[in-house]
């Protein structure tokens, strides 16, 4: 097998001007929808990419919980990796890879903590497993066996087997406030179709075409 050689066209057609929305919160919630219709496997994955003191970039994916025009909001231990390194720099990129229906979207942005109150709205709607395991799992630390992990999680299921389980202190969400969002569309030959949104300074949003 050659790698060179793996290849294939895209064929679902163009993007033009005209069929994007003045708005890019807009625009990418009508990807998005799309996505979804589209029975796409986790529509909502995305890569974080972030980058540390030391100017090392690591990625992850993680699942996009909530969008509006504040931003794109995610959530995470504060002790992992892209918590840590977001405290040092706090300059993110996101990317949507809907390969199946030739599409991406890339936004770079600045990370900022959610409230206290946004955490425990969003903690409490989750599944009573997820609540458990974000408890569990000290994300990023090094442990020895799966079965530690495990052992921890039964553990706090008997635990908190007839209350409530409280928010940990240390964990939380981070809103990622755009600057720049690219649309692209795959196009036949390799001419894709690749739009820029960049904030200005009075808030508005510009628009370019790129080359591909």
């Amino acid at each position: 097998m050659e790698l060179a050689d793996i290849r294939r066209e895209y064929t679902r057609g163009g993007l033009r001007r005209k069929d994007l929305n003045e708005d890019p919160i807009e625009q990418f919630n009508a990807w998005l929808k799309q996505a979804v219709d589209a029975n796409l496997p986790d529509p909502t994955a995305m890569t974080v990419a972030t980058v540390n003191a030391q100017g090392q970039p690591s990625q992850r994916i993680v699942l996009l919980k909530n969008v509006d025009h504040q931003g794109f909001v995610f959530y995470t231990n504060l002790g992992s990796r892209k918590a840590i390194e977001l405290g040092e720099n706090p300059n993110i990129s996101l990317h949507f890879p809907w390969h199946s229906i030739e599409r991406q979207v890339h936004i770079n942005g600045v990370a900022e903590k959610l409230s206290a109150a946004e955490n425990i709205k969003y903690f409490t709607s989750r599944p009573k497993e997820s609540q458990l395991a974000a408890w569990a799992s000290k994300q990023s630390s090094r442990i020895s066996t799966r079965g530690m992990l495990e052992g921890k999680f039964l553990e706090l299921k008997q635990k908190f087997a007839k209350g409530e389980i409280p928010v940990p202190t240390f964990w939380g969400g981070f809103r990622v406030r755009p600057e720049a969002i690219e649309f692209w569309q795959g196009g036949e030959h390799r001419l894709h179709d690749r739009f820029v949104y960049t904030k200005e300074s009075d808030e508005k949003w510009s628009v370019d075409r790129l080359a591909p």
